[in-house]
Order: C-alpha cells, then structure tokens, then sequence
C-alpha cells in the first residue's frame, strides 16, 4: 500500500507541468547537476520581503529527480527563505536516514513519501538534488 502510494507520487510530480516554467523576474536561478547519471536542473526564485513569492524549474533527470524536484519547489512557494533552508536540511536529513520520526517529517508534506530512498544509496543524488541546489541559491540570503 505505501509502496503504491509512493509509485503513484513520483509519477504523478515527475510528469507535472504545473511548477516547470521560467519566471518573469526572478531574483535568483541557481542551476544543479548530478554528474553520475545526467540530472540537470534548474530552479528560480522570486523572493521578496524574506518570502519565496514564487519559484519554478526547468530541467532532465529520472523521475525521481524530476519528482522530488516539482514536489520541493511546490512546497517551497510562499514560505519565508529560513524556513525553506530549515525543510531542505531537514530533506537531505531524511535522506540520509538521519531523521526518521514521522512527526518530524510532516513538515516536508508529500515529499515525506521520498523516505525509503534512504534505502537506495544510488537514487539518493537524484532525491536530494533540487533541495541542495535550493540551500545554495538561499546561502546568500
């Protein structure tokens, strides 16, 4: 059951159009790439008073770089530039197995689905390389 829950979310945000796209003015477009196996992406930022207004990417990768991608830059819009640096460090965190309380992890929404990639050391470029590149374009901010 959760394993068709969580098939049925990487195809779903993988195959998505709504978050895809370039902004009209960004203040920030930060591009992320997984040399081991071609994923490329990317993402842009509207910030404005301490806020992610908006934010869009473009980009190639397996379903699971395009899908945690689309899943991040939909949770991102709207939140303020510290707690989106909280929740992508709370994402690789995850990731990497080292936060695995499911109370800690709602905060991530549907991207919480993306857990059992801890469990895949070879998909875990792919599942963190929107959030990294996310905590690179905010360092500055």
């Amino acid at each position: 059951m959760l394993e068709d829950i969580y098939t049925e979310l990487i195809a779903e945000h993988s195959q998505s159009k709504e978050n895809r796209g370039n902004l009209k003015n960004p203040t920030i477009s930060e591009r992320g790439h997984n040399p081991s196996c071609g994923d490329e992406i990317t993402i842009e930022l509207e910030i404005a008073d301490g806020k992610i207004k908006n934010a869009a990417f473009n980009g190639v990768g397996c379903a699971i770089s395009q899908a945690s991608t689309d899943m991040m830059i939909e949770l991102m819009k709207g939140k303020p530039v510290d707690e989106a640096k909280r929740l992508a460090k709370l994402f690789v965190s995850m990731i990497k197995g080292e936060v695995t309380d499911d109370s800690e992890l709602e905060d991530l929404d549907e991207a919480a689905a993306l857990k059992n990639i801890s469990t895949m050391p070879a998909r875990v470029k792919c599942a963190t390389l929107a959030w990294h590149t996310l905590d690179t374009a905010l360092q500055h901010r």
